[in-house]
């Protein structure tokens, strides 16, 4: 009871799937309730309340604005109620579980495999998803709750969230292995006729290759707009373009002589790698032991490209 209002925690589940699934149809198959029923807890819920949560004028329902409201506040109700489960379970062993780690393309891609491997070979009963998106979706999705943990490349700029930096990565500017200016040493000025692959919008690396285009006074080079670094590196290796991207990306390939790094002075700078989750959140047993982990990264990338050796210290 609150206010005088009586606030069914049901209800308030009925109600943001309602609103999550566009309809009351849908969100009546996806609770596995008829539809007259979810209608019903609905308007009791909006009676309760005395306010319309949606308007139903249209050929689709809508939040009304009180109902876009109280679904923000509902849907940190159970990330919440989530927490709390989480926090009376924290006495149990890590037996038994499930662990979902964001990670930006990049370090989620190269490193975020290998130290959960690593977590692994210790907590075998831990189930594992990893969730991969450029900086921005990373973020929203930590600020929404629907992550606990990511490993970023770069910093988020979103206020809820902490970025504890872990190590420094390396960028290299790469090119075709035939490339003219293989084997030179260049300064900014060599590069101005080249065409620079650039990663999409809202991608830590872009921020990092356009931050670094300044650095060298490159302002108006070519560009080419290419989305994630496997299609950059690739795209690189027919002779599309030169691209800065992260060591541990390309390092197979350069070993491989299907890309070489261009000699430029001043270098890249580097970037840091950081862990990254909601200061408020209380982080889960599971990822907590990541976290733990990821802290005790020596170095990367790996000197072994055969992936034999481990990253972690011994």
């Amino acid at each position: 009871m609150t206010s005088g209002v009586d606030i069914n925690y049901y209800r308030l589940w009925v109600f943001k799937t309602v609103a999550e699934s566009g309809g009351f149809s849908a969100a009546a198959e996806r609770l596995f309730m008829s539809q007259p029923s979810v209608s019903t807890h609905v308007r009791r819920l909006e009676a309760s309340l005395q306010v319309r949560l949606f308007d139903r004028s249209g050929a689709h329902i809508r939040l009304t604005e009180e109902g876009a409201v109280l679904l923000q506040y509902v849907t940190r109700l159970f990330v919440l109620a989530d927490e709390a489960i989480r926090a009376v379970r924290q006495v149990s062993e890590l037996e038994i579980g499930r662990l979902t780690i964001g990670g930006t393309t990049t370090v989620g891609t190269y490193l975020v495999p290998a130290l959960l491997a690593s977590l692994h070979r210790t907590y075998p009963g831990i189930a594992y998803d990893i969730v991969i998106g450029n900086a921005a979706q990373i973020s929203r999705e930590l600020v929404a709750g629907n992550l606990g943990l990511a490993l970023v490349a770069g910093d988020l700029d979103a206020t809820q969230l902490a970025c504890e930096v872990i190590l420094k990565e390396r960028v290299l500017l790469v090119a075709h292995p035939h490339h003219p200016l293989v084997g030179r040493h260049l300064d900014p000025e060599d590069l101005r006729g080249e065409r620079f692959l650039q990663r999409e919008r809202g991608s830590g690396t872009r921020a990092l290759q356009e931050a670094t285009l300044l650095q060298w006074g490159l302002r108006d080079v070519a560009t080419s707009e290419v989305w994630g670094p496997e299609t950059c590196k690739h795209a690189a290796a027919e002779g599309l373009g030169i691209t800065l991207v992260s060591e541990e990306a390309v390092s197979r390939e350069i070993q491989l002589g299907l890309l070489a790094v261009l000699d430029v002075e001043p270098m890249p700078p580097v970037r840091p790698v950081a862990l990254a989750y909601r200061k408020d959140r209380l982080l889960s047993p599971a990822e907590r032991a990541f976290a733990t982990l990821a802290r005790a990264v020596s170095d990367w990338p790996r000197g072994d490209l055969d992936g034999n050796a481990s990253i972690l210290p011994s």
